[in-house]
């Protein structure tokens, strides 16, 4: 059961939120993923917790949307590059009333529009993902054409931090501080940890900051689970001008599950009834 969500929300000070209620939703949403990948029987668990506070400040924060109106042309656009994370983006949507809670139930089912990487079909996804590293590309476009009409909405791509491999992005961090995109804001979901290993491992990201910042963004650091740091980091991004801004969240891969937590296992696969159980222990 998850709580009901507000419906606008956009350059809301920390006062205007119940900062006790988020993290009881955060936890509420934890579970809710858990047991819609239990049903499915697959698909990714690790990244989708370690993202969920970022989820829920964007919308219940920054983001100027309205689940009712999936598609008014002055919404803030979120681009979610790391497009597996469909158990955690379908709850937090459905959690804000994009579509009915209950259709969490048909997730990669036959004939479902609720499949494995997000998809436009779906209220509230702007754009179809899955091939890592081109999310950002898209969020410049769709930054270009709001500067061409004239619109001031902000663009948000949510990135993998193994999708920062891929040299696409930073062509887009290039063209991003190029064009000076200031109403584009990445936040790199910092986990460190991908499919098959650490990620600094497979292959070193640091010093990512500094990287960032030498692509000529205004970059800053945050701990991903900490609902005042993150939306004091996105007022200060909405606020940088003259260049886009990324957020680095720190974040744990598998958050608030102990034997998921920074598991490079936990990336793809569905807990079974008896790992759902003890999972849900956990997340009260």
């Amino acid at each position: 059961m998850i709580l009901a969500a507000h419906q606008n929300f956009r350059n809301m000070s920390t006062k205007n939120i119940d900062i006790q209620v988020l993290r009881a939703k955060a936890v509420l949403i934890r579970r809710e993923i858990l047991e819609t990948l239990h049903r499915a029987g697959s698909g990714h668990p690790g990244g989708s917790l370690s993202a969920v506070e970022i989820l829920l400040s964007l919308y219940h924060y920054k983001m100027n949307h309205r689940p009712k109106d999936p598609k008014w042309e002055d919404r803030d656009r979120l681009i979610v590059s790391k497009g597996h994370i469909t158990p955690g983006v379908y709850v937090v949507l459905a959690d804000c009333g994009y579509f009915p809670k209950e259709e969490l139930q048909t997730f990669r089912k036959m004939n479902s529009r609720l499949q494995g990487h997000v998809h436009n079909k779906v209220p509230g996804v702007e754009f179809n993902t899955g091939s890592l590293g081109h999310g950002l590309s898209v969020a410049n476009g769709v930054a270009l054409g709001a500067r061409l009409l004239n619109k001031n909405f902000q663009t948000y791509c949510l990135l993998g931090d193994g999708e920062l491999q891929e040299g696409s992005i930073w062509e887009a961090a290039m063209a991003g501080a190029h064009y000076k995109l200031d109403r584009v804001c990445a936040i790199v979901d910092y986990n460190k940890v991908q499919e098959n290993g650490p990620v600094n491992t497979i292959k070193n990201l640091e010093p990512l900051i500094e990287k960032w910042r030498s692509f000529g963004w205004h970059a800053i650091e945050v701990d991903g689970h900490d609902f005042e740091k993150l939306f004091k980091a996105l007022d200060e991004a909405t606020d940088a001008r003259d260049r886009p801004s990324v957020i680095i969240a720190h974040t744990i891969k598998g958050k608030g599950v102990s034997f998921m937590e920074g598991d490079h296992k936990w990336h793809g696969k569905a807990p079974n009834a008896e790992q759902l159980a003890k999972a849900l222990e956990q997340l009260k």
